[in-house]
């Protein structure tokens, strides 16, 4: 009976939208109440987690932001100030689970045939949760609990709201940059010649030398691009109720060693003023080599403001519509 009631329901939705909407919704309860008895029965997490032995998930130290940011020289600086850390270098895992989540249409986040459904979403939180640990310890074979991981997800924003979810014991960075610094900055990394460029496959190269044939319609993707990432990371920043710190890339050149002090306190972690002092020290801009500075290299101005010179005027006028929000807030 029950079963024919349904086909009857599913039927009649292929010809109405609106009973297909309504049916997704009672279909999403029906099965919220089946996760709820799962969720009873589970595993506690806790156990989980002890099997992996190596990755303890309070000790991991994402650092999330957009591409061109500054995360290698925080990771860099966190690293060093962390005895015994290690680091994982743009996992990416951010962006697998982020981009196919953001992309999904509403029908199908209501629906529980689809893999991230919201019906389900206890069930592929753990599951998140379980993958970042175990993935995290096959690259970390020599991790144990009482260590710290930093995690470097530049451009990982996007996925952040989802990894915080699954990891609210962990620590998180959102790291900030002026979008008109980020935008020219990207815009010089992709050019032809440069680092990224030469870095980069075939298709890869065709793309960057099609951008740079309409540089202000690029202009305007790299915009959204960062508006929606950080968008992503502040709403998962406000929503962590575990250790977090907000870091300006301007904060951290102006006063690298006060910036990092504060972070550190926000987020738990004991450092002392004379290691702090020699880590600033070790990975100060100006005792790199000149040579490995400039335009179109990896280690380009870091200079705020530099967008006034690096970017048309129409170009900083885009970028600045766009990410209204954003400049308010942090840059008025």
């Amino acid at each position: 009976m029950i079963r024919e009631v349904r086909r009857s329901l599913e039927a009649a939705a292929k010809r109405n939208q609106n009973l297909k909407k309504a049916f997704y919704r009672a279909r999403g309860l029906y099965h919220g109440v089946r996760m709820r008895i799962f969720e009873s029965r589970a595993e506690p997490a806790a156990i989980s987690d002890a099997r992996r032995l190596g990755v303890n998930p309070e000790n991991v130290l994402w650092i999330f932001s957009t591409a061109r940011s500054g995360t290698t020289w925080l990771r860099g600086m966190l690293a060093d100030l962390l005895a015994g850390s290690e680091v994982w270098e743009e996992p990416k895992v951010s962006q697998l689970f982020g981009n196919f989540y953001e992309r999904a249409q509403q029908g199908q986040l209501g629906s529980t045939d689809f893999v991230m459904g919201d019906p389900t979403r206890a069930a592929w939180t753990r599951a998140l949760r379980n993958f970042v640990l175990e993935a995290a310890r096959a690259s970390h074979p020599s991790m144990t609990p009482g260590r710290h991981l930093v995690v470097k997800e530049p451009g990982g924003a996007v996925g952040a709201p989802l990894l915080m979810q699954a990891l609210p014991e962990s620590r998180m960075i959102l790291l900030v940059r002026d979008p008109r610094d980020v935008v020219a900055s990207v815009l010089d990394a992709q050019k032809e010649g440069s680092w990224m460029y030469e870095a980069a496959d075939e298709s890869w190269r065709g793309r960057a030398i099609s951008a740079d044939k309409n540089v202000n319609a690029h202009v305007r993707i790299l915009s959204n691009r960062y508006v929606r990432q950080m968008g992503n990371g502040r709403r998962a920043f406000d929503a962590h109720g575990g250790p977090k710190a907000l870091v300006k890339y301007e904060d951290l050149r102006a006063d690298a060693a006060g910036t990092l002090r504060r972070a550190c306190s926000e987020l738990g972690l004991p450092v002392d003023e004379g290691r702090i002092a020699r880590v600033v020290a070790k990975h100060d801009w100006d005792i790199l080599p000149e040579a490995e500075k400039g335009a179109g290299r990896f280690h380009r101005k870091a200079t705020p403001g530099g967008w006034k010179v690096d970017l048309t005027q129409k170009q900083a006028e885009m970028i600045g519509e766009i990410s209204a929000p954003i400049l308010r807030e942090f840059y008025p």
